[in-house]
């Protein structure tokens, strides 16, 4: 019963505008089919990678800085090259894939929780409410969101020198999160601002329901549209922001390093000659992020009946 119900649920959804827009859009096609691979590949590296690059006991520093196997001194073995320290190239790609879409997914989930909650709030209420959080909204969008992605992770280091790496990561999708709930929750409030005033909104506080549940299950469903385009374009520019900072070297541990880490330890070598330390995991974030840009555009399009 359960599978004949999440079949029918699959078939609805398929045939519904939203699938029928994805399935005559061949970029949506396309993109879809990348991202679907990036994360396939990020979490099930375990089992997909063909070596384990952070194990030490694996690692032989005669095999560092080979070259890629298409050229004259590469070997099958390291399909893309090796690092410095001997690291297959190919699996550090698949690892640290998954700690930069974690990151970026987590930071993304509590911004929007945040955002939207906060949205509401303000949007639903109103008065000084209302000019409070916008007002905090003003401050918190005059100050670049990576400078405050860096002092925040900067003094999470600072407070916590020898923190373990799950408080690492969490300090470092807050310090994203801090300024990325903003967007969302300007959006919800604008759309909230409109529905509050409808007659289905009207009827239900006539009826007595509780301005909690008029939010939670009248309001909400109607203003989750533009949320989910902007969600997913932001899941690029929250992994592209866990890069950077990663690169600049207050991101991910260095135990667990992700993209960002991987590009700044290339980056050393580019001048001298082993050019694919870095090129290969930089082309794996503008990969992952170009496809769920191209995917938020997709879904902005599919959404959005004026522009069908």
């Amino acid at each position: 019963m359960q599978a004949a119900t999440q079949a029918g649920w699959f078939q609805r959804a398929w045939d519904s505008d939203v699938g029928h827009s994805f399935r005559t859009s061949p970029t949506a096609i396309v993109a879809g089919a990348v991202a679907l691979v990036c994360v396939f590949c990020a979490f099930f590296a375990g089992w997909v990678a063909p070596h384990n690059p952070f194990d030490l006991a694996t690692l032989e520093l005669g095999d560092a800085r080979l070259p890629p196997a298409w050229q004259a001194e590469g070997t099958v073995k390291y399909l893309l090259g090796t690092d410095d320290q001997g690291r297959d190239i190919l699996s550090a790609l698949m690892y640290g894939a998954r700690i930069s879409l974690v990151v970026g997914l987590a930071s993304v989930l509590l911004s929007l929780l945040v955002g939207v909650s906060l949205g509401l709030l303000a949007g639903f209420k109103g008065g000084w409410i209302d000019a409070a959080l916008m007002r905090l909204c003003d401050v918190m969008l005059s100050f670049p969101a990576i400078l405050v992605a860096l002092l925040i992770a900067g003094v999470g280091r600072a407070l916590f020198p020898n923190a373990h790496e799950g408080l690492a990561f969490g300090v470092l999708i807050l310090s994203i999160s801090l300024t990325g709930w903003v967007q969302y929750a300007r959006t919800v409030r604008g759309s909230t601002l409109v529905e509050r005033n409808k007659e289905y909104v009207q009827a239900a506080r006539v009826t007595g329901v509780s301005p909690l549940r008029i939010m939670r299950r009248h309001v909400l469903p109607n203003v989750t549209g533009p949320v989910m385009v902007l969600a997913t374009i932001q899941v690029a520019t929250a992994i592209i922001t866990e890069a950077t900072l990663s690169f600049l070297g207050v991101g991910a541990p260095p135990t667990s390093p992700s993209l960002g880490t991987l590009i700044r330890v290339g980056n050393d070598y580019l001048f001298s000659g082993e050019w694919w330390i870095t090129l290969f995991p930089g082309l794996m974030l503008v990969l992952i992020a170009l496809s769920v840009n191209l995917l938020g555009d997709w879904l902005r399009d599919a959404l959005n009946p004026r522009l069908r």
